[in-house]
């Protein structure tokens, strides 16, 4: 015998409660509780499991090759391809791009690639492979709503890969839940989980988000996948960058950047070339530096402005770079490099529409906002590299011949970095690499008269 009761569930975070609650005392968020219902089912007989205790020792590791999307920043995300029987997550707003990435990537799949579409029809699912210019007979298109005929078909046709867009329209006729509310989301996607690594087949779902930007349903789905992506960009710019949140078979560290182009997204192989492409080397407040996302090393724009404050509490806003980071930073040229910034506002850019959380960046954060302070350009043939400490310290950073590499390549003549990785340099470089102890001394390189 099975029972029903009624639970409210946040659409955002999963927070469950017994009665209607206006704001969710999880993640704050207004008017999100759904009326759900929640079977349980009573255990009539012991629980047995065909499954045996097995040594560790005894089993032997399976050297599986990876599918290749062939498109090679994805593959770089998924840490080589999709692995056998792992489901993937990619989540992101709305018209990002989600649907373009997967079907292009399934036609360089080699094999049969089943595209669940729950959102639209056949027609319109072929006005956008028109659009992308995607032609494949090995792509096989099923416009279907209900799990259990969705895992009939992938049971009898064997493709290789599975594409479902989205997961939030899938649903089971065992519930008597609507689709897309917890419950239903939890249940599909366990029940696929399952089903992939019975079958070995990966599976690739798309996910909408919340207008927080968060997937629908996240701690119930971001838990059960094997790996979640979010596919994230401005509106205002071409540029796509996809970001690993978690995977079990790879690196969490690595992006992939994109350019939307009419006729879909191509791939950015070389994005430091890119970002840099429209600086103006004479203005104030630009200084570039080297950040590493994975095992990449990229050369970004830092763009700061510094104007005076006309009311008491001057403007700090930041694109692209934590905004409590730079209020440490603030405080700590206004101590060690007396820089008089508590009466004027600051603005902050990445540009490119990078967001960066490495530290590495913070001496190049310090030296732009002193170069838009002092209204002098900072040297164009200098890149600036290191982690800024509390007492104005200059910190060593990881991987620092490689960013020093990227910079050779780009054409710069000159490093800044922190005096502990000069020691570690090991490989012979023609760049000319300047080494200072903190902000101080730093700033005095690059401009002459700091302490004016």
């Amino acid at each position: 015998m099975s029972k029903t009761r009624i639970k409210y569930i946040c659409g955002n975070c999963g927070f469950e409660s017994l009665k209607w609650i206006g704001k969710c005392p999880s993640c704050d968020s207004w008017n999100s509780f759904a009326e759900e219902i929640v079977e349980t089912k009573k255990n009539s007989s012991a629980i047995t499991s065909k499954n045996e205790v097995v040594n560790l020792v005894s089993i032997t590791s399976a050297n599986e090759s990876r599918i290749k999307t062939n498109v090679g920043e994805f593959d770089r995300v998924l840490g080589g391809g999709l692995t056998q029987g792992s489901v993937v997550l990619i989540g992101g707003d709305p018209g990002i791009g989600k649907s373009t990435l997967v079907l292009q990537s399934a036609e360089k799949i080699s094999g049969i690639v089943l595209y669940v579409t729950g959102e639209e029809s056949l027609h319109q699912i072929k006005l956008r492979a028109e659009r992308l210019k995607v032609n494949s007979e090995n792509i096989l298109v099923l416009p279907e709503t209900e799990l259990d005929v969705v895992l009939a078909k992938v049971d009898e046709l064997k493709p290789t890969v599975v594409i479902i867009d989205s997961i939030q329209t899938i649903s089971k006729s065992d519930f008597e839940n609507a689709p897309g509310t917890v419950t239903q989301l939890r249940e599909c996607t366990a029940l696929i989980m399952q089903f992939a690594k019975q079958k070995n087949i990966p599976f690739i779902l798309i996910g909408h988000v919340t207008k927080e930007g968060y997937i629908a349903g996240p701690k119930v789905l971001e838990h059960i996948v094997d790996t979640v992506l979010q596919f994230e960009g401005e509106r205002t710019s071409s540029f796509r960058i996809l970001r690993s949140q978690k995977n079990r078979f790879g690196s969490t560290n690595e992006i992939g950047i994109f350019e939307m182009h009419d006729t879909g997204l191509k791939e950015v192989t070389n994005p430091s070339e890119i970002f840099l492409g429209e600086r103006n080397k004479k203005i104030t407040g630009s200084v570039i530096t080297a950040s590493i996302e994975g095992t990449r090393p990229v050369l970004l724009e830092v763009q700061a402005l510094v104007t005076p404050s006309n009311f008491g509490n001057p403007q700090r806003v930041t694109t692209g770079f934590d905004y409590r980071r730079l209020s440490i930073l603030l405080a700590v040229l206004e101590k060690r490099a007396r820089l008089k910034l508590s009466s004027t506002n600051v603005f902050l850019n990445l540009a490119g529409g990078l967001r960066i959380d490495e530290p590495a960046i913070d001496l190049a954060v310090c030296c732009a906002i002193a170069s838009s302070m002092l209204d002098k350009p900072a040297p164009s043939e200098f890149i600036v590299i290191g982690e800024v400490g509390l007492g104005g310290e200059i910190r060593a950073v990881s991987h620092i011949e490689k960013r020093i590499t990227e910079a050779e390549k780009l054409g710069f003549k000159k490093v800044l970095l922190p005096s502990q990785n000069k020691k570690s340099i090991k490989s012979s470089s023609l760049i000319e690499i300047s080494a200072c102890d903190n902000v101080l001394s730093a700033l005095e390189l690059l401009f002459d008269n700091v302490k004016s």
